[in-house]
């Protein structure tokens, strides 16, 4: 017999037990014909055995209390453990209330890669679980490389990490997905666990996004994860000397600033549920992650930059809050937008949301400038004349890296939302 079902039986048997104690209190309480013929002989029974006689009555209320307790108890834990698949960490009461909490929560989609997408959707899980990730498939450097180059399929990583962000899984199965092989030679060295079961489910299931909607049951994902086209993709940079290079990872190495990226083929298809889910989305995210890497590549799929125009939900661009070495070094806040427009065509969004906390600790700072990546600057008015809302808050961690604080940024972003609502409120 496994262990659930035997918790399940346990508790029903609890259950059952809880019934019978209380049922026959109440007749012993309520019932004075069943009390003269049980009490009788039980008395007489126990004057035989023990040669003294007392009322039974007394025994009635205590039976009862402790009938009645086992039936809640029992009721409890069974409830407990039917609803344990949830995944959620804490007490099921709890796990039910973000359960239902989550279904009614706002319809946000969210678009970029990398970690910091990740970190966004860990935050914003707990506000809401209808939630989808647009995530770029431009990626063909690592793990993700590799098997693009060996199997055919969509790079997995920015997928990945979307997809354990989401996740209620235990802590070691997390770890587990995370997991990086170790080691220089043989076919395993510098792969990531996770991304090898995604790779071999979209070659069970027969196609890539079958494979992550199976992933995503099986980490009991919250929300989910699309990629922003299923066609092969490569990201090419142009430099501000007019020089190009071809390949996402191969960008930021070259150490100059980029003038503009396109997507090659440049008429990638992209994926109808990614368009759907902007069309119904109550919130648009854009970011936060690489800009000219993670952000801007989905963009450049054709059609998701007018879907996301033509959306009525408000847009809220986040602004990082580190530069990138190789990427965006130096940049402003608002070189950060202008870039975004400059690369859309349009006021692809409402609101910029920047980091207000620069009180930084210095040990911190030290280690990312000799990195070459600073706090990104910049003044709301400049980010005002450009046609953007500037919204300030602060939004950043510095525990062990200075990026953006899960919790923190959601909490700033479902405020902008709420705003939204109270001013739509007023107008009507």
């Amino acid at each position: 017999m496994r262990t659930r079902d035997w918790g399940f039986k346990r508790w029903l048997f609890t259950i059952i037990a809880g019934i019978v104690f209380s049922s026959t209190s109440l007749v012993f309480l309520f019932d004075s014909r069943f009390i003269n013929r049980v009490q009788w002989h039980l008395l007489r029974f126990l004057f035989r055995t023990t040669g003294h006689v007392s009322s039974l009555l007394w025994l009635a209320v205590p039976a009862l209390i402790l009938g009645l307790f086992l039936i809640f108890w029992g009721f409890y834990r069974l409830l407990g453990s039917m609803i344990s698949d949830l995944g959620i960490p804490g007490s099921w009461p709890k796990r039910l209330y973000k359960t239902r909490h989550g279904r009614r929560g706002p319809k946000i989609v969210v678009v970029g890669g990398g970690t910091g997408l990740a970190s966004l959707l860990r935050g914003l899980k707990e506000h809401t679980t209808n939630l989808s990730a647009i995530v770029t498939v431009a990626d063909d450097g690592g793990s993700s490389g590799r098997l693009r180059e060996e199997m055919g399929i969509l790079p997995p990583g920015d997928v990945r990490n979307c997809l354990l962000a989401l996740a209620d899984a235990e802590p070691l199965l997390n770890k587990l997905f995370q997991h990086r092989f170790t080691g220089e030679e043989g076919a395993l060295a510098g792969h990531n666990f996770g991304n090898l079961f995604l790779a071999a489910m979209s070659d069970v299931t027969g196609d890539f996004l079958t494979g992550i909607k199976e992933f995503s049951r099986v980490l009991a994902v919250r929300g989910q994860v699309l990629p922003s086209t299923l066609q092969e993709v490569y990201l090419e940079a142009e430099y501000t000397d007019s020089t190009t290079i071809r390949g996402e990872h191969k960008i930021p190495q070259r150490g100059k600033r980029i003038r503009r990226v396109s997507l090659v083929p440049k008429d990638a298809e992209p994926l109808p549920e990614a368009l759907e889910a902007i069309a119904e989305a109550d919130l648009i995210v854009l970011g936060p992650g690489s800009l000219y890497t993670s952000l801007i590549p989905n963009l450049l799929v054709e059609g998701i930059t007018r879907a996301i125009v033509r959306a009525k939900a408000p847009k809220v661009y986040v602004c990082n809050v580190m530069t990138q070495p190789g990427e965006t070094e130096g940049y402003t806040a608002t070189e950060h937008v202008e870039a975004l427009v400059a690369h859309s065509h349009k006021k692809i969004a409402d609101y910029v949301l920047l980091n207000s906390d620069f009180d930084l600790p210095r040990e911190l700072l030290e280690k990312y400038e000799l990195e070459g990546s600073y706090p990104v600057t910049g003044s709301g008015e400049e980010i005002r004349r450009l046609g953007f809302i500037p919204i300030e808050a602060p939004i950043i961690s510095k525990k062990d890296l200075l990026r953006h604080d899960s919790h923190l940024l959601a909490q700033a972003i479902m405020d902008i939302l709420h705003r939204r609502h109270k001013a739509g409120k007023r107008k009507c």
